[in-house]
């Protein structure tokens, strides 16, 4: 795929991916490989994925499964782009065309990760002085849509989490992990992306905010959105996903 540095030209279908516009398939990576080179240790190099390849299908969640150190969160990373990988392919089906994340300029990655892929990571953030409210209403702001609504949305979501109302107009900064967690979901769940990328989203939750995350993550699948996650609550993993995916050495 040929990208210039101002106009993205997306590739109209992934090699061998189905030749259907209408398919369900929104997320192709190939033959992925990343390491990493520890310098403090001499340069030895560190390999972690070795040809992992996966298709991910609208309305479906795949959990990541694998020992610690297979590369769980190494690929979550790598496939929003913040981790740029050695080798392979990552086709994401972009505003209806399709785009290889590792060969888009830092622009076109942007506007990827504004409309197309959310990610929730273990950790907020966190910004001093700006209220939580804010924080979560961000990536809808930046879509344009008028402040009063996003505030709106943001609202629903904190009360759904039940995040309390005295927390809204405070920054998250000395937030509990539990809360600084449902910040970050709120803020995720606030867009309505076609793909999200999930690390742990309830790690840090008690157990009626797990089954309230639980719940949002099977409407949001039956609205078409298609997931990716790390998930070491096996009632939450069995509940909400669909197949998954070991990582290993022989991957």
């Amino acid at each position: 795929m040929n990208v210039s540095n101002h106009t993205l030209i997306p590739h109209p279908f992934p090699p061998n991916a189905p030749l259907d516009r209408d398919s369900t398939l929104v997320l192709r990576a190939e033959q992925l490989y990343k390491g990493f080179t520890l310098h403090h240790q001499g340069g030895i190099r560190l390999p972690v994925l070795a040809g992992v390849s996966l298709e991910l299908q609208a309305g479906e969640c795949v959990a990541l499964a694998g020992a610690s150190g297979a590369g769980k969160s190494t690929l979550i990373r790598s496939l929003y782009g913040n981790y740029r990988t050695d080798r392979g392919a990552i086709w994401v089906k972009h505003l209806g065309q399709w785009v290889n994340l590792p060969q888009l300029e830092p622009h076109e990655l942007l506007e990827v990760r504004k409309k197309t892929i959310g990610y929730i990571s273990q950790f907020l953030r966190v910004i001093p002085r700006v209220p939580a409210l804010e924080v979560a209403a961000e990536p809808l702001l930046e879509l344009g849509t008028a402040p009063k609504i996003a505030y709106e949305i943001v609202r629903g979501l904190f009360i759904r989490l039940n995040l309390p109302e005295r927390l809204w107009s405070l920054s998250p900064t000395t937030f509990s992990g539990g809360e600084k967690q449902r910040v970050n979901i709120a803020r995720a769940w606030s867009v309505p992306y076609p793909i999200l990328l999930l690390d742990e989203p309830t790690s840090a939750l008690d157990a009626t905010n797990r089954e309230v995350v639980m719940q949002l993550i099977e409407e949001r699948k039956a609205e078409g959105c298609a997931m990716i996650g790390i998930f070491h609550d096996d009632e939450v993993r069995s509940r909400v996903c669909n197949r998954r995916l070991t990582l290993g050495q022989d991957d």
